[in-house]
């Protein structure tokens, strides 16, 4: 062996690192790409629901007092029901005070949403006209004839309190009522169908 053999070094240069960079780029683009595409495709639309003019959604157009009467009142329904059931009349304000059943106690929660003042109406409903409006409207609880039956909810929000001699839809709008509806859409619960 010759001495010229082993101080020969060898120069290795790097394979192009602009080339892998640029390949790693473009693979990750495509990713993106193909993601967002089966996003646009796949993605849920949030359709909202019309309305009628009469109407107002629980949900958006009603105070956070006026959410949590309503809210109480579809819960008080339930027990108003059963206690109609076994005494085969509806149940009085007095009673459903007794119960503790919210909005019908007077506690200091009711107290904060608008002082409510309820009472029966031999027509078949609730009124809690409001002592402080710019709190909450009055509110109409209507039962229904039947025990199968939807409780309607109804809603003033100046300081008269109109009650018509009928409790229909036609004559409540009229008076200036506006029924309270919920609607479950897109935006509130996921419903997947496979």
């Amino acid at each position: 062996m010759s001495s010229t053999n082993l101080n020969r070094a060898q120069v290795v240069r790097p394979a192009g690192a602009g080339h892998e960079t640029l390949y790693v780029l473009l693979v990750s683009l495509l990713i993106v790409a193909l993601a967002a595409t089966v996003v646009l495709l796949r993605g849920e639309r949030e359709d909202e629901q019309a309305i009628a003019s009469h109407q107002i959604d629980a949900r958006r157009d009603l105070t956070a007092a006026e959410q949590g009467i309503y809210t109480d009142l579809r819960v008080a329904f339930d027990e108003i029901q059963l206690l109609r059931e076994e005494n085969a009349a509806a149940p009085g304000v007095a009673t459903l005070a007794e119960e503790g059943l919210p909005p019908f106690v007077v506690d200091a929660g009711s107290q904060g949403r608008g002082a409510h003042r309820w009472q029966w109406l031999p027509a078949g409903a609730y009124l809690g006209s409001s002592q402080a409006n710019e709190v909450a409207g009055s509110f109409l609880l209507i039962l229904p004839a039947d025990a199968a039956g939807q409780a309607d909810v109804w809603l003033r929000r100046d300081s008269v309190v109109a009650i018509p001699a009928k409790l229909d839809a036609e004559d409540l709008i009229a008076a200036g009522w506006r029924q309270v509806v919920s609607h479950y859409d897109a935006g509130v619960t996921r419903e997947h169908r496979h």
